[in-house]
């Protein structure tokens, strides 16, 4: 049973690279969006590219929330992105903060990925590995798009993977540095603008600790990827670094969780002492307490 809570404005859910809102019954949100609405919310998500960079990304954010705005009579929109998403969102609010009431990072790269950094490093850009891997990426994302309907999208997983590389990213940062920490591993301005800034996150636990989910097929490849860290090796979600994801004033970013348990996948298989659901409630009834 969640809080009942209904913030002032609607909440945006931003999916992040490959991501989509429906393919049949599967949700990227795993039952976020019902939960969200069940707690008395307005709920929308978004449909953008699955792969591509941040401002195009963002581009059709703006576009998509206007149209939104349009149609349903609301002057702002809470937005909460996961991976990519957060960066998408952050985008959005640099350049248009008047339709903008909250941005909500979830497991967001907001320094960059390092798991981005080595598969950069291993694909030589214009030779035949990155290609191929482009080829590959992209007709993976042109068959999930056609599936969730959003077959007309551009997709670019070049770009996209350019814009997740601490490089990449220390890029973006330059340009739209709202809400971000003035120091490694601090928290950034609440507020700037006249948005909110907010950020969690989680970090894979020790294996003996992980019950069910240390099953699930995802969960066991992010362990793998966690490996692959040379800066924070001790805590990440297997795709983003602790301190990495930080944004705002962060509310926690060590929950116990990989980096798709934070949107309550794969399915739901995660921790039996972790409800990624009601962390989404809960940030819920944190902007309506905010007036949002």
């Amino acid at each position: 049973m969640y809080t009942e809570v209904t913030t002032k404005y609607p909440i945006l859910l931003v999916h992040g690279l490959f991501g989509f809102d429906r393919i049949g019954r599967f949700e990227m949100f795993h039952g976020v969006r019902q939960a969200l609405e069940k707690a008395g919310c307005r709920i929308h998500v978004p449909a953008l590219s699955g792969v591509h960079d941040n401002e195009i990304r963002g581009e059709q954010l703006i576009e998509q929330i206007q149209r939104f705005l349009k149609r349903t009579g609301y002057l702002k929109v809470n937005l909460i992105g996961h991976s990519q998403g957060a960066l998408t969102c952050r985008y959005v609010a640099a350049v248009r903060p008047g339709m903008v009431a909250s941005v909500t990072s979830v497991s967001g790269p907001n320094h960059g990925s390092e798991v981005a950094d080595q598969l950069r490093r291993a694909l030589t850009p214009g030779q035949m590995p990155e290609a191929a891997a482009s080829r590959v990426a992209s007709g993976f994302a042109h068959f999930l798009a056609l599936l969730g309907g959003t077959a007309h999208l551009p997709q670019s997983p070049v770009h996209a993977l350019d814009a997740l590389t601490r490089e990449g990213v220390a890029r973006f940062n330059s340009r739209y540095p709202q809400g971000l920490p003035s120091e490694w591993g601090g928290e950034g301005s609440e507020r700037v603008d006249g948005v909110h800034y907010y950020s969690w996150s989680g970090c894979i636990q020790n294996a003996l600790s992980e019950g069910r989910n240390a099953l699930d097929p995802l969960h066991l490849a992010l362990r793998g990827y966690a490996r692959l860290f040379e800066q924070e090796t001790t805590c990440n979600d297997g795709l983003v670094g602790r301190f990495s994801s930080h944004l705002g004033k962060v509310i926690r970013s060590d929950y116990p969780m990989d980096h798709v348990d934070t949107i309550n996948q794969t399915a739901g298989l995660v921790r039996a002492d972790i409800d990624p659901v009601k962390l989404y409630v809960d940030h819920a009834a944190l902007l309506f307490s905010k007036g949002l």
